[in-house]
């Protein structure tokens, strides 16, 4: 099983000297969270708590992806890079498509694109991007993506985006693969069509097993069953390593740490706390099931 660590809301500074840890205790990447902006006053549609109201704050940091990926790969040789998850629809196709072509070549291809379609209208209209439309952007974007990493001159003529022939330089050697995230069925019919993986933000134990043959089925309705395929799971239990043996005996080949906020009980922490956790997840959860 292949473990990466969340570093969400991590302080930016601390950021170099994580990577280098997770990378010598055997974490296999990092995965940070992401919002393009967030406005002091939301509604409450969070999906993911009762109260419709997120954890997170806007004085929480969210740092450009980019930025941190390639800083991060500089600095080490194995450890892989995605984000749980890039609001996708918000971004213009050609800048992430350089963007992420970009990563794949400094990093040797450790860098997977993880997306959603967000949740936040308010950041939508802040952008001034259509916040219903924003499945239909998603899925063209992908297209775009693919075909703009082809290095070809392209054009593209869709209902969201339109532009005339150009060419993407440089173009990755492998396209980088996209992960799609999100909980509803809209969004596991998407990772199941059109995705390379599929990213849960918190899953109960219990439910692994139905989740993973859910995906299995839709790919095979999508006639995608030949092709290479990942779950990765942030499972809603206390680490431990016998839960991970069951999960992996269920068919799980990835799953996500804590952010340090939640498994330190704090929301700011010094980067030796963090890499004790880390330490401590490695010795007693990595480690024993190599």
């Amino acid at each position: 099983m292949k473990f990466w660590q969340a570093i969400t809301w991590a302080e930016t500074d601390q950021l170099i000297e994580i990577a280098r840890f997770a990378e010598e205790v055997g974490f296999h990447g990092l995965m940070s969270g992401d919002h393009a902006v967030y406005p002091e006053s939301i509604a409450p549609d969070y999906p993911y708590s009762d109260s419709g109201m997120p954890p997170m704050q806007p004085s929480d940091e969210y740092p450009d992806q980019t930025a941190i990926f390639a800083a991060m790969a500089a600095v080490t040789q194995k450890l892989h890079f995605t984000c749980g998850v890039y609001v996708l629809p918000l971004r213009n196709p050609h800048e992430v498509a350089r963007a992420a072509a970009t990563l794949a070549i400094l990093s040797d291809n450790r860098f997977i694109l993880g997306v959603g379609v967000g949740w936040m209208k308010e950041e939508f209209d802040i952008y001034g991007v259509d916040f219903h439309r924003r499945g239909k952007i998603t899925d063209e974007m992908i297209d775009v993506l693919h075909a703009l990493w082809s290095g070809d001159m392209v054009e593209h003529h869709g209902q969201c985006f339109d532009f005339p022939r150009v060419q993407l330089s440089p173009a990755p050697q492998k396209n980088p693969s996209i992960y799609i995230g999100g909980n509803s069925d809209i969004a596991l019919r998407r990772a199941a069509r059109i995705g390379d993986g599929y990213i849960g933000a918190g899953t109960a134990p219990e439910a692994v097993a139905p989740l993973l043959k859910k995906l299995e089925s839709l790919r095979a309705e999508y006639h995608r069953s030949h092709l290479p395929f990942e779950a990765m799971l942030g499972i809603t239990a206390a680490p431990d390593r016998d839960l991970f043996m069951r999960l992996s005996d269920d068919g799980l080949q990835s799953t996500v740490a804590p952010p340090f906020q939640y498994a330190l009980g704090k929301k700011h922490s010094t980067v030796d706390e963090k890499k004790r956790f880390m330490e401590h997840f490695s010795n007693t959860i990595i480690r024993r099931m190599q």
